[in-house]
């Protein structure tokens, strides 16, 4: 082989090595951020693109879905109770160029933007708030860690707030708040039945006293109930209005007083 076919043979090897070197590929869930000399060029689209090498710098972009756990965060309540909180934040870039122009890690950036904001948000709230209101604690997270993050290209998507470890000491004391209140209710409630069985009560009386046709008729019902239960004792009432002569006299009789005979 001659010099020149030596010469010319390297020559294509060399660019065959360079244009291999200089294709990329990118996916489609994938966005390009390209510099050429220093200087930005266009964001890239999903595809073959040629980057050639010593000249252009390729950093690639995944636009998907973050999903970032925070870790536990001590923290103090509004009403000075500690409690350790974690949350997972869900993020997803939106534009690629300011993703990498405007902050040097938009993961990093975001993981430490959410862990004080949590702190921050956490400790405006009081204990309460904290366990029986978490959705509007993850509102306010999600709408105050977008707001930093907005100018990074990064979009906060959710926040939530996955487990509140408080002191067992605490634990205990809303275990027994809890019996309390539910004592309290039980007792409410019995009461509420006690007024309402003695409302029933007194209308039955009143429906009883204007008839008392009615009121003999439930006598003969209980001795009729007394009767199918085999009991040994038998009771046998007796309306008022017939031993209620013999009351009236009473006094007279203990007192050795001739008894007046009334005539009817």
């Amino acid at each position: 082989m001659t010099p020149v076919q030596t010469a010319l043979a390297v020559a294509v090897a060399v660019v065959l090595v360079t244009l291999a070197a200089s294709v990329r590929v990118l996916r489609e869930y994938e966005r390009g951020v390209a510099f050429r000399l220093g200087r930005l060029r266009a964001p890239l689209q999903p595809g073959v693109r040629l980057m050639f090498p010593g000249l252009d710098r390729l950093i690639r972009v995944d636009l998907r879905v973050v999903t970032l756990t925070i870790p536990p965060q001590e923290v103090i309540t509004k009403d000075n109770v500690s409690a350790r909180v974690n949350a997972v934040v869900l993020f997803k870039i939106v534009d690629p160029v300011r993703s990498v122009m405007a902050v040097e890690n938009h993961a990093v950036a975001t993981s430490q933007i959410a862990q004080t904001t949590l702190r921050s948000v956490v400790g405006r709230a009081d204990l309460d708030t904290l366990l029986a209101h978490r959705a509007d604690l993850n509102e306010d997270l999600t709408m105050s860690i977008d707001a930093q993050t907005g100018p990074w290209g990064v979009q906060v998507q959710v926040v939530e707030i996955k487990d509140v470890e408080i002191p067992e000491a605490m634990q205990r004391a809303m275990a027994r708040e809890a019996e309390a209140e539910r004592e309290r209710r039980a007792k409410v409630i019995s009461a509420r039945g006690e007024l309402q069985a003695s409302e029933e009560l007194r209308q039955a009386a009143d429906t009883l006293s204007r008839s008392p046709a009615a009121l003999q008729l439930r006598y003969l019902q209980t001795l009729l109930e007394l009767g199918a239960d085999q009991n040994s004792t038998i009771v046998f009432p007796l309306p008022i209005d017939i031993i209620g002569p013999f009351l009236e006299r009473l006094p007279a009789v203990t007192n050795g007083s001739p008894v007046t005979r009334r005539n009817p």
